[in-house]
């Protein structure tokens, strides 16, 4: 539904992002994820056909973002960081407004204010005046609006800043209800939005794409070893030499000790489970097993490790890209 091929985006001297390539398959939400300043919102906007590309192709719905832009965009809902709302309308004068503008037939206007009202939780406030309302409710305008005229494809940047817990929570379950119905472009920086929204994670760091896939995939890849946490009540110095001759076990770190119990965490070579050999070795030496379950990376640590760099790095990259960044970025 989404195709990017090898784009890259100047602002003068300064590259913003730079062969960038990922597609994003009909029905699929994915996160598109990185630090401020990556390149996240400049990929959006390319995207979306308010900016063009230095050069790169990008597809949506099989439409060329420069060739085809109009047909492009009429397949395209588009939510920036800070809503696109007249603050001195009212909520459905507004997607009206929206609406014939996206090109909305005027016998269906009124039916497709209605629906989108409802899906995103507006109905209760369409006779009112934009400005009065929450910044929750005005960022599920801005959805709404971009909904008005049922594109196949939602891109949204930073879908939930600057709202509160309760606001942050009522948005992400919206989004995922869209999932099937839309294919949805999440940009954001915010980690837990990737874990509770998004079934795929395309990480950029420095305007480029450092790695694609489902978390799970990224742990996998990046982690290199299957590490599993063992709890169990015994001593402590023979749990550790008995775990350790486990076959396919290769290192044995304590976690905790306490009150006659021990956690530890094993690695195990890769694409190797040996979680049955650890559980009989802990049985067979009658010791009383409480817990046993695989430890992957958070997604916090996947982030820190592709979009960290070390000084070197930084400092090898600092010669090769201008230090200036725009507000673009």
């Amino acid at each position: 539904m989404i195709e990017v091929q090898q784009l890259t985006k100047r602002y003068g001297p300064t590259v913003a992002v730079s062969d960038v390539t990922f597609e994003v398959k009909k029905g699929e939400v994915l996160g598109f994820l990185g630090p401020n300043g990556a390149g996240k919102t400049t990929t959006m906007r390319v995207i979306t056909g308010y900016l063009p590309p230095t050069s790169g192709e990008v597809k949506v719905a099989g439409y060329d973002v420069v060739e085809e832009s109009i047909e492009a965009r009429r397949h395209t809902g588009y939510l920036p960081e800070s809503p696109p709302v007249y603050t001195d309308m009212r909520v459905s004068e507004y997607l009206a407004f929206v609406g014939r503008i996206k090109g909305v037939p005027g016998r269906d206007l009124k039916k497709r204010i209605d629906e989108v009202s409802e899906k995103c939780a507006i109905t209760d406030v369409q006779s009112r005046q934009i400005g009065k309302l929450s910044k929750g409710y005005r960022q599920r305008v801005g959805l709404a609006q971009a909904l008005i005229h049922n594109p196949d494809v939602l891109v949204l940047d930073e879908p939930t800043a600057g709202l509160d817990p309760k606001q942050i929570i009522e948005t992400r379950e919206l989004i995922r209800g869209l999932s099937g119905q839309h294919t949805v472009v999440l940009s954001t920086h915010i980690l837990p939005e990737v874990s509770k929204t998004c079934e795929r994670v395309v990480v950029i760091n420095g305007g480029k794409v450092v790695a694609v896939g489902a978390p799970d995939e990224l742990t996998h890849r990046l982690q290199g070893f299957e590490s599993i946490l063992i709890t169990a009540e015994g001593p402590r110095d023979e749990m550790k030499a008995r775990l350790e001759r486990v076959e396919g076990v290769t290192l044995i770190e304590e976690r905790e000790v306490f009150d006659g119990r021990a956690t530890f965490e094993v690695h195990a070579a890769k694409d190797r489970d040996v979680r049955s050999e650890l559980a009989r070795a802990v049985v067979e030496s009658q010791w009383r097993l409480l817990e046993l379950r695989t430890s992957g990376m958070s997604l916090e640590d996947i982030f820190l490790k592709l979009t960290t760099r070390d000084l070197s790095e930084e400092e090898s990259a600092g010669s090769a890209r201008p230090e200036t960044e725009t507000k673009e970025q």
